[in-house]
């Protein structure tokens, strides 16, 4: 994939010249380490400041996606053939217990998420924002969570409620998040300024990758980066003409074989036998995207090695 050049609204380091006219918190961070003795500058582009390798966020990590797994995956799967085949209940009844049991791990996520941002003294809302503005990755949530509630709860009215629509959940998911990051990348890739705020860019600027603030949002309130990680990871992507190409690609990555994944799993969903469709529905998104994350880590390892080598 060809490189790119700085883009639109980018900033650049300042310069000895320029530096002490620069009066954000970035741009005080950037102008100390302009004056620092060259023999004290650490190698490499601008850190980030934060890590996954750390013990307790790899166990956190784990933990939460084991659950989410279980809640997304196995239950609705196993209460489905348990209280189909094993029980005396309705049809109505069998599916309305299945759809209720879902989703619980994310629902208390959203709500813990939720309230990081709003609160008083929260150290992770965007920067310069009022207390109730909530990120780019928070809005997305909940029109994701708004989609799939008027899925379940339309397959769970009739007698004998659509197994294929109560099997597109995850599907609807994949293409909520895919089309919306298409959006942002079809924005950037036009030229067309914003005409809201994403996240820590403001209105009216050229998008950058929207892979960059679903990164942005999630690692500042989900994985307790705060705010400095939104500041740092600016000044990274500013800095590193490696980083922006390699955030570039896994935008398109992303949504791109989101959406693909999404049409495959609704193709078969409509086309395979009721019961292998419903396992299909509520697997097959979810063993995508580990196998996609385990991709990403993949690459990004071998990208920032190649950063630290051009920077």
């Amino acid at each position: 994939m060809p490189s790119i050049d700085p883009e639109p609204g980018d900033i650049t380091r300042p310069s000895h010249t320029t530096a002490s006219h620069l009066t954000s918190p970035l741009s005080r961070d950037t102008t100390s380490r302009s004056y620092t003795p060259s023999s004290q500058v650490p190698p490499g582009p601008p850190s980030l400041g934060y890590s996954l390798y750390a013990k307790h966020r790899r166990r956190n990590i784990f933990i939460f996606w084991s659950l989410v797994a279980f809640d997304s995956v196995a239950m609705p799967i196993i209460l489905y053939f348990v209280l189909w085949y094993h029980t005396s209940l309705s049809p109505n009844a069998v599916f309305s217990i299945v759809t209720a049991a879902v989703g619980g791990v994310s629902i208390v996520d959203y709500g813990w998420r939720l309230w990081k941002l709003v609160k008083r003294d929260s150290n992770c809302r965007v920067r310069d924002t009022g207390r109730y503005h909530l990120d780019f990755f928070h809005w997305c949530f909940t029109l994701m969570w708004m989609i799939l509630m008027i899925e379940l709860i339309v397959g769970t009215v009739p007698v004998n409620p659509p197994i294929r629509l109560l099997s597109m959940p995850l599907a609807s998911a994949l293409f909520t998040f895919s089309v919306i990051l298409m959006l942002i990348d079809l924005l950037r890739f036009f030229g067309i300024a914003s005409p809201v705020r994403i996240s820590s860019q403001p209105k009216g600027m050229i998008p950058k990758p929207a892979i960059y603030f679903i990164l942005e949002d999630v690692v500042a309130v989900d994985g307790c980066g705060t705010v400095a990680f939104r500041d740092a990871l600016s000044v990274r992507y500013d800095s590193s003409h490696v980083f922006r190409e390699m955030i570039r690609r896994l935008s398109v990555f992303w949504w791109v074989s989101g959406l693909a994944m999404a049409v495959v799993t609704t193709i078969l969903i409509f086309t395979l036998p009721k019961e292998a469709a419903f396992v299909v529905g509520w697997s097959v998104p979810i063993v995508w995207a580990a196998v996609w994350a385990l991709v990403t880590t993949m690459y990004v390892r071998r990208e920032l090695k190649r950063e630290e080598t051009t920077c």
